[in-house]
């Protein structure tokens, strides 16, 4: 049996600091529309669910690439981000950076891992 094809995937996990307007339902929305749209991913549909007033959001953006994930927490400026692109890990910094810019983020931590058939590690 022939080896499987390389598959092109990244997974990047982010925590971002000091973010704004994290329990408005609608701006994550919007966020989560525009970093699909920086990725150049195919946007399937959005879910959200907003806990109540002065709560965190948490939702995920479906792409045909895989997924936009986000949890918030206003009460301390704290996003959890997780986003996996296949076939497209070289704009999936450009999705993060339309997140931190619209969340007016003052720190990011992030991690990324390739994902797929024949990935290596780096």
């Amino acid at each position: 049996m022939p080896p499987p094809p390389p598959y092109d995937g990244c997974h990047l996990i982010a925590d971002l600091h000091g973010a704004k307007q994290l329990d408005d339902l609608a701006f994550v929305e919007k966020v989560l529309r525009a970093a699909a749209e920086a990725a150049e991913a195919t946007l399937l549909n959005v879910t959200l669910h907003h806990f109540g007033p002065g709560m965190g959001v948490t939702g995920v953006a479906l792409l045909a690439e895989s997924h936009i994930s986000i949890h918030t927490w206003p009460e301390h400026g704290y996003v959890a981000l997780d986003m996996f692109l296949c076939g497209r890990s070289d704009t999936i910094s450009r999705a993060l950076a339309v997140v931190v810019e619209m969340m007016g983020a003052e720190r990011v931590n992030e991690t990324r891992h390739r994902r797929g058939y024949g990935a290596v590690a780096g």
